[in-house]
């Protein structure tokens, strides 16, 4: 299980038959963010077949879970509320650079889950503002997963779906999108296959941190305190530091 050190959980094995990777790839990294911890922790349990998330306590930090399907290794880091207007740009260098550390040696793709009568202008700019300091490449590797609004009403959907931020999201991800909605086990997986072969296998390249080694914050080196400050200093210029 998870421990308060490192964030990694014991792997998992689940059996499809759906073929998530290519056979030259043998790991797949996804990196969950979004504005709720309840549906990135479903999003989780539903890739891997158990509740291996508790979707009602958010921990505060970043874990990592990995599993099997099909013999292919399947690792996903879920991240804390990173969208949060009360988080400071200190909270989120941290973040950032523990998720880069959990998704060595780079994510194959952002899944942003997101709940859309709660996704604000605010909320939009600082998760594009995240998603460009993993790398400019971000955003060709990020599906945007609309998560069901918690209160349905006719046409409530339709209306949220609407919405300027969510709709210059999808824009910014160039429309790869799906609704959690009656969503498929097998329909997910293909969509996350897709993004892996639009690039050929490759995963995302973190400029910002490449040459830094991972530590535990309560063991950063000099070197990588001045990493973190020149971080910080780069969201202050930004503005903003089956079925379901």
């Amino acid at each position: 299980m998870a421990t308060a050190d490192t964030g990694y959980l014991t792997p998992l094995k689940r059996r499809s038959s759906y073929g998530l990777l290519p056979p030259y790839m043998s790991e797949l990294r996804v990196v969950l963010l979004g504005n709720s911890w309840s549906q990135r922790s479903s999003v989780v349990n539903f890739i891997l077949g158990t509740n291996v998330f508790n979707t009602e306590e958010e921990p505060g930090r970043c874990l990592r879970v990995s599993g099997w399907v099909e013999e292919k290794h399947i690792t996903l880091i879920n991240t804390p509320n990173l969208l949060h207007p009360n988080m400071s740009d200190k909270e989120l260098t941290e973040h950032v650079k523990t998720c880069v550390g959990y998704s060595k040696p780079g994510p194959h793709v952002f899944l942003l889950v997101l709940q859309p009568e709660d996704f604000t202008e605010e909320q939009k700019q600082r998760l594009q503002t995240i998603l460009e300091h993993f790398s400019d490449q971000s955003f060709d590797h990020s599906l945007v997963l609309i998560s069901t609004p918690r209160e349905e009403s006719p046409g409530l959907m339709e209306k949220v779906l609407e919405s300027p931020p969510l709709i210059d999201m999808k824009k910014k991800c160039k429309f790869r999108n799906l609704k959690q909605k009656n969503l498929q086990h097998s329909e997910l997986l293909r969509h996350l296959d897709k993004i892996v072969e639009e690039h050929s296998g490759d995963h995302v390249s973190c400029d910002v941190f490449e040459d830094k080694t991972y530590s535990s914050p309560a063991d950063q080196s000099t070197k990588q305190k001045q990493t973190q400050k020149t971080v910080i200093d780069s969201f202050k210029a930004a503005g903003k530091c089956r079925k379901f």
